[in-house]
């Protein structure tokens, strides 16, 4: 019988093929796996690609990491419906399930007008071959760098004619860009007379007025639907408050002025002025000038100049504070009013990213006004020239307008 057995050769074949089938089953798997694993990784770069540039369109300096890491991984999440077998899992906090894969991270590093974004996940793609499973890694990289020179720019990101010229305004800042962040269908706008010389244009949302003959730009036309500019001194850290000083005779020393009302005719040693409340308020035919002076607008205090008052001031070129003339707290909502009467000069940052700066230029000293306003929204209504080119009255402080981002892996 057990002859017979052996030399049988019934199911041989059968069983030679099943164990030729086993290695051959598994090639084709692993061919299958590689397939659907390489097709994932490229679905997993498409995702980190998404969310470098999302968070690069996005990111304002100050933004912290939780912050961009949010914006990213929601971008990110959203593309991974692309993957055929995402990893579920379960957030505690809430008890809701996300199809994130892997662990997602991003970080932003650079400073001013140029950051690196990075973004990088892992996922494990469980494979057709038992516990077989392709670990899969990818990171995207993308750079964000500022575009021109800008001499003004509006900060807020909704409101309407957030940059405006108006009336019988003429304002040339040749050789440089006016810009705004919001979002509102005339984010920059130019109405009745008004007439306006500039490099260029740039706005998140929409531009209007500029496109008749009263506006004269360099580049070959208005630039709405950009992302946003950077605000150039959001790292700046106003100086603490001193013992209160009193106000004696028309010139004054450098430290804090608690709720005092400063007129007159008045002038500023070189230095640092803190003015915690109170207001600036020269009346009748007043003067402010310093030369190489900070003016730190704290806790409501309040700066307005009329028609018939004149103002000279100029920052200092070195130090913390080189380069801003006029630095009011971003708590700070009051308005400001800056009223360039015959013979005034102002030139530094003037910076009120909480509140409305009303500029009235007077073109009788346009040529040496190296201004750059910074503000929540910004009104023109006076006649003024800002040159372009003043790197050492400004300290070597500059700013952009809008962003480009480039993606580098």
């Amino acid at each position: 019988m057990f002859k017979k057995f052996w030399r049988s050769e019934q199911g041989n074949y059968a069983v030679a093929t099943a164990i030729a089938m086993v290695p051959l089953m598994a090639g084709v798997g692993g061919a299958v796996d590689f397939a659907v694993a390489t097709r994932e990784g490229a679905n997993l770069q498409n995702a980190l690609d998404t969310a470098a540039l999302a968070i690069g369109s996005k990111y304002v300096a100050g933004m912290t990491e939780a912050e961009y890491q949010a914006i990213g991984y929601n971008y990110f999440q959203a593309n991974l419906r692309l993957l055929v077998n995402p990893t579920t899992t379960v957030d505690h906090e809430n008890g809701q399930t996300s199809a994130r894969t892997g662990g997602f991270d991003a970080s932003v590093s650079g400073t001013g007008a140029s950051y690196m974004v990075r973004a990088s996940a892992s996922i494990s793609y469980p494979g057709l071959i038992g516990a077989l499973a392709w670990p899969l890694t990818r990171s995207a990289t993308a750079t964000i760098s500022s575009g021109d020179p800008a001499c003004l720019l509006a900060l807020n990101q909704h409101a309407s004619q957030a940059l405006e010229f108006k009336g019988n305004t003429d304002v040339a800042v040749e050789g440089c860009v006016i810009a705004s962040n919001s979002d509102a269908s005339d984010s920059i706008s130019r109405g009745g007379s008004a007439k306006l010389s500039a490099k260029c244009a740039v706005a998140v949302g929409g531009i209007s007025g500029l496109s008749d003959s009263s506006t004269k730009l360099t580049c070959p036309g208005p630039m709405p639907g950009q992302f946003p500019s950077f605000d150039p001194l959001s790292g700046i850290v106003p100086p603490p408050y001193g013992s209160c000083l009193s106000v004696k005779g028309l010139t004054m020393q450098p430290g804090t002025y608690c709720n005092k009302t400063i007129s007159g005719t008045v002038t500023l040693e070189p230095g640092t002025y803190v003015f915690k409340g109170g207001k600036i308020n020269l009346g009748g035919n007043g003067s402010l000038s310093g030369t190489g002076v900070t003016i730190f607008l704290m806790d409501g205090a309040e700066l307005s100049m009329n028609a018939n008052q004149s103002i000279n001031l100029s920052p200092p070129d070195s130090g913390p504070y080189s380069g801003i003339v006029i630095y009011q707290a971003r708590s700070n909502t009051t308005g400001m009013t800056i009223n360039g009467g015959s013979n005034s000069s102002i030139s530094g940052f003037v910076y009120a990213p909480g509140a409305q700066v009303t500029y009235n230029g007077n073109s009788d000293t346009a040529s040496t006004a190296c201004l750059r306003i910074v503000a929540d929204t910004i009104k023109m209504n006076g006649n003024s020239k800002v040159k372009s080119d003043c790197n050492k009255e400004l300290g070597g402080r500059t700013m952009y307008s809008g962003r480009y981002l480039t993606l580098v892996r």
